[in-house]
């Protein structure tokens, strides 16, 4: 009998792409049902995904303790409940460190760990996705182009260097309020606009034009200390230019939260797969953020053909 996994989503560990899985508790317990390390479904072009749901509910992905600077823990949650909160259920997330990251700029409240990681410097992004939609964004410095790699920034530039993780959330909150621009993008937004990306020239003017007004508010003096305004360009994978440039690509077409599905991968941008489907040459775009926190079991499987419009073969 196959082994049911639990996804933890889509990662760009060592900046390659993968599917994040983990054993299932219990299931050792089961008569001809082996238990499954934990580990990574690398996303190669070439690499066969063939999965069925196999639960209607998300379960919760435990929480993390966080140390210091680079040293954090991941904990699983102990009974990999359902989720109630995210992907996380009520009694992981009141013990996650990571749930103070977003306030403590304002509340000052936050485990010591967390505190000694907000120390290092940090950097603030203006990030642009294929459809023109653009938001700002922090990055740690250990983790500065990863975290735009993970997200799927088309185009993107680093306008501001903090000195710590705190100032940078206040100059982020500012540059909502006055500017405008929004600090996240959903990943299926980010998958649909794959499907009908602007052209590079008006994505990279969209880019410097929000870049160039953040500057302006940063350099024109918010009373703050700690900060220094930059100018440094954000260079994505080559691999990207390959998905951008395709035509004609098509939406996935079955939700990935049910059923049975099987695809070829080809590419991966940020949270989004460009994928192949048995029985069409046309390829889609497939948000693989839809797994985080679904019971998947692995097998033969593939994903029937839809009915596309024979102009688009």
């Amino acid at each position: 009998m196959t082994p049911i996994l639990l996804c933890g989503g889509p990662t760009w560990g060592a900046s390659v792409p993968a599917l994040s899985l983990h054993a299932v508790p219990g299931q050792g317990a089961a008569k001809n049902v082996p238990v499954v390390p934990d580990g990574d479904l690398q996303l190669d072009a070439g690499t066969r995904v063939a999965f069925e749901v196999a639960a209607k509910d998300r379960y919760c992905l435990g929480f993390h303790r966080v140390h210091g600077r680079d040293d954090r823990t991941w904990v699983r949650c102990v009974d990999q409940a359902p989720a109630d909160r995210g992907h996380q259920c009520g009694r992981c997330f009141v013990q996650d460190d990571l749930r103070f990251m977003h306030d403590i700029h304002r509340s000052g409240i936050a485990p010591a760990g967390l505190k000694r990681y907000l120390e290092q410097p940090h950097w603030l992004y203006v990030a642009t996705f294929a459809d023109g939609v653009t938001k700002v964004g922090t990055a740690s410095h250990l983790r500065k182009r990863a975290r735009l790699v993970e997200q799927g920034a088309v185009v993107a530039q680093f306008v501001a260097h903090a000195a710590d993780g705190r100032v940078v959330r206040v100059l982020e909150d500012e540059v909502t309020r006055t500017v405008g621009l929004q600090q996240a993008v959903r990943s299926g937004a980010k998958a649909a606009s794959l499907c009908a990306p602007l052209p590079a020239a008006r994505l990279e003017h969209l880019n410097d034009g929000f870049a160039l007004a953040t500057r302006g508010l940063l350099e024109g003096g918010l009373g703050i200390e700690g900060y220094e305004v930059v100018h440094e360009e954000f260079e994505p994978p080559p691999s990207w230019h390959a998905v951008l440039g395709h035509p004609a690509l098509q939406p996935y077409p079955e939700p990935l939260t049910q059923g049975r599905h099987g695809f070829t991968v080809r590419q991966v941008l940020g949270p989004s797969a460009l994928v192949a489907i048995d029985g069409t040459e046309v390829l889609f775009v497939v948000d693989l953020a839809q797994l985080k926190g679904r019971r998947l079991r692995l097998g033969d499987f593939s994903t029937p053909v839809p009915a596309v419009q024979e102009s688009l073969f």
